[in-house]
Formats: structure tokens, sequence, C-alpha cells
């Protein structure tokens, strides 16, 4: 879910006057240290401020130049210096505002704190003195003091404030649509929540404290891309500073400006300058995911999934089994398996029970039973058991189920004493015995299994009378993520613990590319070493303690936030708001941030090829005017080849900020097409943008006089 209500503009203007303050401080030598090349180019900018106040102050042009050019290129090199600081200081920026509008939702309001789920004992409180385990009421127009689950009621609640999503979501009591978020605020109806932090452990404390409390950590894939600049760098500094002997050799003149204007251009100063803003905005928009990444490496890692492990349940389908139709044996009619269907769920509160009794009501429009006028003994599905149901003593009422529309069929006779029962097959099986199960249960029974679904056995009076399909539900569009992921060269592995009958018959609906049925902690590990020892890397979401070894293992772990301390623990992201299926929009991020960081490098080096015609030519045509024929710019004079270049080296790291901070767009695609695409857009970019850049520069440079 991407929060693009909350999202800030990539040049918002608090943030921007705040970065401009920061990029001054970031002249410290000991943050300049940290990045090579702006170090080298600050250094440079010192050299010639050093060589440009010496001549105006002697009035002697001891460098050899033109003083005016001397101070023009020294005030390019702080420019650039500055911008590269002012990127990274943006890119910070926006990390700490989001950090901000969160804050503002973490109000000190008012908590109606209660003893007990049916209200009593109401007191108000200060939200921030609520503990893990107090029940508070909220009603329409309030906010929710905490973290917590809905235990009894029903209500719609506004979560924009927290993931920038306008549409009110529904929270109820059960299944999973109880969670809600403190700083949220209830549309409609009543709920009693039971928080389930302490303070400074909730959602939004989190959220506050990665962007505020944590220094970002550089990546592998950055600290080696570090140490290849470094290392040009050295080499270009080398090549400089050898140039002076061999332009004495050769009878020239080179002042000291111009040679360090000449190695400012020739390393690549461009993914220097923004190298960090990139890294720094790929956690940015992780943070708008409301994920938490313990370490940059699994960001990075992300990109390259080669396996992705989903959990069937919650990920691939909705997460709860919901009664798709009833299948009643052999001289029992549909209408009588629902309404024993329908009486039996009365009083199950799984989200399968809720299921059925919806599904008989839009069937046959039947009516709800109140328990405490209609004589029924309802009995609850329990762990032992595997059943519920319902006992109807005599003279109860006839017609209590009865349809509100007309309709053919019999209906049940409740003026018998009777009992119904729905639950498992083995369970009910044995609850009727032999004499009470119809030779065709088998069949109907088989049959649902081989559909992947769950069969339900409905009993009545010690007679079974049919089955209930349970069918797990995928979500609507997965296929159509599944083969993006497919397109991206990632292989998609269904994990869940049906057997492999059901197990097939979702892999083969949602369309994953394989599956790991009656999935054990032990053999999910076996998986993910197995795909890890042919050199892959592997990515997976979990949520239970029996994951924990899983997502350890795992090059990409991300523990859900609801899930156990074990599972959150073991993992290096956690997802605060506990959806399994952002998976797939962090294996988006992490293939982002990579694609931006190569595609700045590309441009960054294949741009320096523009400034060596521009400079080489000017530094050495008066002793090889044979170099004139390099000029394929046509530059107007040495000087202004050398402030033109060094102008444009400055303005390239202006303009390619928003990229820097947004990211290059990413479309699924296999490794050798992305290559291909970057080379020709960044690659060949590179060559051409300075060509036309540098000779734009030089013409305004000679038509205002400035070189």
């Amino acid at each position: 879910m991407i929060h693009r209500s909350s999202e800030i503009s990539l040049l918002d203007a608090g943030i921007a006057a705040q970065a401009v303050g920061v990029a001054f401080r970031k002249l410290d030598p000991r943050e300049l240290v940290r990045n090579p090349v702006i170090f080298v180019t600050a250094a440079a900018a010192v050299l010639t401020t050093v060589l440009f106040v010496r001549d105006l102050v002697t009035g002697v042009p001891s460098t050899g130049s033109d003083p005016a050019v001397v101070g023009q290129i020294a005030a390019w090199l702080w420019f650039t210096v500055l911008f590269a600081n002012f990127a990274e200081a943006i890119a910070e920026g926006r990390g700490k505002a989001q950090a901000a509008s969160l804050r503002k939702s973490k109000t000190e309001t008012p908590a109606r704190k209660v003893s007990s789920i049916d209200g009593a004992g109401e007191q108000q409180v200060p939200a921030a003195s609520l503990r893990a385990n107090d029940l508070v009421v909220v009603e329409a127009g309030e906010v929710i003091p905490g973290d917590g689950d809905v235990v009894a009621g029903i209500a719609t609640v506004d979560e924009s404030a927290i993931t920038g999503e306008s549409a009110p979501v529904i929270r109820e009591s059960g299944g999973d649509r109880s969670a809600v978020t403190g700083g949220t605020r209830v549309v409609s109806d009543r709920i009693v929540v039971r928080i389930t932090v302490n303070p400074g452990e909730s959602f939004l404390d989190r959220m506050i404290g990665l962007v505020e409390g944590a220094k970002r950590q550089k990546t592998p894939n950055e600290i080696a891309l570090n140490i290849l600049l470094a290392g040009l760098t050295i080499i270009f500094l080398v090549v400089v500073v050898t140039l002076e002997s061999f332009a004495q050799y050769s009878g020239v003149t080179l002042p000291v400006v111009y040679l360090a204007a000449l190695l400012i251009t020739l390393i690549p100063t461009t993914i220097g300058g923004l190298l960090s803003a990139i890294g720094i905005a790929g956690m940015d928009r992780l943070v708008r995911f409301n994920v938490i990444a313990k370490s940059g490496r699994a960001v990075e890692a992300a990109g390259d999934i080669d396996t992705l492990l989903l959990d069937k349940t919650g990920t691939i389908t909705l997460g709860n089994r919901q009664a798709a139709e009833f299948l009643p044996v052999a001289a029992v009619n549909e209408r009588e398996l629902a309404e024993a269907a329908f009486l039996a769920s009365l009083a199950d509160d799984t989200p399968e029970g809720k299921s059925i009794v919806v599904l008989a009501r839009q069937k046959f429009g039947l009516h709800s039973v109140d328990p405490a006028t209609s004589g029924f003994t309802f009995v609850p599905f329990t762990a032992q058991t595997r059943m519920s149901g319902v006992d109807i003593p005599a003279a109860a009422g006839a017609g209590a189920a009865s349809s509100s529309g007309s309709g053919a069929g019999s209906t049940l006779t409740l003026d018998d004493p009777t009992s119904i029962r729905k639950g498992a097959v083995d369970a009910i099986t044995r609850h009727v015995g032999a004499d009470g199960s119809p030779r065709d249960l088998k069949q109907i029974v088989e049959r649902v299994a081989r559909a992947g679904g769950t069969p339900l056995v409905v009993a009545k009076g010690g007679r079974v009378l049919g089955v209930i399909h349970l069918k797990d539900i995928v979500k609507p569009a997965i296929r159509e993520r599944f083969a993006t992921l497919r397109e991206m060269g990632i292989r998609t592995v269904m994990v869940t613990g049906d057997n492999p009958l059901t197990a097939a018959s979702i892999a083969a609906e949602a369309g994953v590319d394989d599956f790991l049925a009656e999935a054990t902690p032990e053999r999910k590990l076996e998986l993910i070493r197995s795909e890890q020892a042919e050199g892959k890397l592997v990515a997976m979401c979990g949520d239970g303690s029996n994951d924990a070894p899983a997502l350890a293992q795992a090059d990409v772990g991300v523990a859900m936030n609801t899930g156990t301390q074990a599972a959150r623990e073991a993992g290096n992201m956690v997802d605060l708001e506990s959806d399994p299926t952002k998976l797939i929009e962090i294996v988006m991020i992490g293939k982002q941030l990579l694609m931006s960081r190569g595609a700045l490098t590309t441009f960054s080096i294949a741009n320096d090829v523009a400034k060596y015609f521009a400079i080489i030519p000017a530094l050495f045509v008066a002793a090889y005017p044979q170099l004139a024929v390099l000029n394929v710019m046509g530059l107007g004079s040495s000087s202004s080849a050398i402030l033109s270049a060094i102008i444009f080296n400055a303005l390239i790291i202006v303009a390619l900020i928003p990229l820097a901070l947004k990211g290059v767009r990413y479309r699924p695609a296999p490794a050798a097409s992305l290559l291909r695409r970057n080379l020709l857009v960044y690659g060949l970019g590179g060559l051409i943008v300075p060509f036309i850049g540098i000779k734009i520069i030089d013409l305004a440079v000679n038509a205002f006089g400035l070189a």
C-alpha cells in the first residue's frame, strides 16, 4: 500500500530551507571525509579560494590566470560541495518530516478506561498512562488512544493519519480485522479495545524512533562503490599531478587552478555527490511503507532476490476460509442443510462460522434467532470437540429459522427436541456413528478436498445432512502480481500447512511457480538452505515463532509486527502494518534502489568523456596546435572551456537531485533488458548531454564576458 496522500513533495519549501543550513554544517571536514570524492572537491575549493584571495590581496595574478576566472572556479567548486551536501540533507529532511507528521497523530487524548468488556467502571485517564491489557471504550468521533485489538463491537475507522489512505476501514472483534492503531479516529459505532503495548512501544513510537534515533549504515554495495570512487579519485589525482611535469617538458604553463578544475571534472563527482542521497531516499521510501529495516543490506538484498517464499494464509488468500456452497447428501435438499448449518453457526464467532451465516442468509434470507427468547442452547466451538452447534428443546417454537421469503424445500421442524452439530468430518462422524453417515458423504468430502477446499459436516438429530464447502479465497489480482514477479526473474513459492492436494489447487489458482505443502519449520529451513546453496537470494515473511528459524536464515526476512517476539527478532525487517503482501513492494523498492545507483553511476562516469574533450585541448593546444581537432564543441577559449566544464559539473548535480530522491522508474523486466535500457538511457545520455550542456554554458560565458 503506497501512502500517496501523505507523501512529502520532492522539494518541500520547509525541508529545503532547513537543508540549506544542514548543507553548510556538513562542510565540517569530519563529515566530508566520509565521502572521498566530495572531500577532494572541497579541498580543491579551499585551494582555489586561497589562491584567489592571495591574488586579490597582492594585486598580482600569481596563479597565471585571470583572478576573475579563478574566483568563479572557486565559487562553482563550493557550489558543487554545498549542493552535494544539500542533496543528502534533503533526503534526511524528508524522513524527519515523515516523523514530524506522525508525531502530530500522537496526541495526549483522554482515554475512557473500563474494567470489563461490557463497559463497567468507566473512568477517564491520560492516554499515556495506558498499559498492555487495559480496556478502553471508543465511540464515533473519538481518537483511539493506543495500539490494540477490538474485543467487542464493530466500527469504521479513519486511518488516514497513519497510512495516508483516505477511505475508512472496518474494524471488528475476531478475525484479521481487529487490530487498531493509536492516533486513528473512529468514524461510526462503538468498540471496546484491549491495549496491546506499553508506553514507548506503539506503532508511532517505532516509526519516529526509526527516522530520528538511528543513523543509516552504508550498505555493502554502497561501500564497494565508495571504494571504487576513491580508487578513481586517486588515479586521476596522480594523473593530474604528473601533468605539470609533462607541461614543463612541453613548454606549457599550467595554472594550478586549471589543474584543480581538471581534477574535479575528471573524478566522478556526480555520483559522489548523490550517492548518500540515493541510499537515504531508498530507506525513506521503505519508511513510507511503514516497514522498519534493521539493516541496509536487507533492502539491497531485496533488489537481488531470486526466490520469494510467501505464506498462503493472509498473503495469497484473504486469510480466512469462507463458505462457498452447501452440498447435501441424498434425500436432503440444500435448504434443509443451509438452515441447520445456519443455526449451528450462530454461536460460532470464528470468521468461518460468520461466513456460513452470511451465505445462508444470502441464499435463503434466514432470520437470526434471539438466544434469550428462543430457548435454544448454543454449543460453542472448542478445540477438544472440534464442533459447534445448538440444542433445541421441545416446543421451542417452529419456524424460528424460517425464511423471510418464499421458496420450495423443507424447513427444519423445531417442535421436536433435537440437536444440530457442525464440525470436522471425523468429529461429526464419531458424533453420529456409523448409522448416521450416508454412503455418499465420503464422495462429497473427497470432491471438496480435491477442489482445494475444507469440508465441514452438518448433522441433525444424529443424521448427517451434508457438507459445507469452505474455500480459501485467492486475493483479487494476485495472479497478475505473480506474473509481474516472473517477468522480474523471481521464482515464487507458496508455503502452507495444507495437504498437497489442497496446496496444489490453490497454487494453480494463484499462479505461483511452486509450493511447499505440509510445511514445518524444518522443511521451510531446508528449502531456504537448498536455494541458497545454489547461489540464490531468498526472501520470506512470517509471524509465528515457528517461522523464526526460516526468517533468520533468509536473506530478506520480513516479520509481521503483530507476530511473536521471536519472529520480530529473527527478521531483518519488521512490517508495522502486518501486511504480508507488502513483501512484493519491498522487492520493488530494493530493485529501484539498485537501479537508481547503477543508472547515476553510469551517467556520472560517461559524462566525464565530454569533459576530456572540453579541458584537455584547452590546456595543451598552445603547445600542440594539432589538439585543436579535439575541440569538437568549438569552445571559445581555454578559460571559458574550463569554466564551462566546472559550471556544468556543478549544475548537473542540482538537476539530478529529484531523480536521486524519487528513484529511477522501475519496470519489471529481465536483468539483461534492464541493463540494455540502463546503458542506452544513462550511458548514452551521459555521453551526449555534457556536450550539449558545456557548449550552451560556453556560449553564455563568452556572451557575458565571464572568461
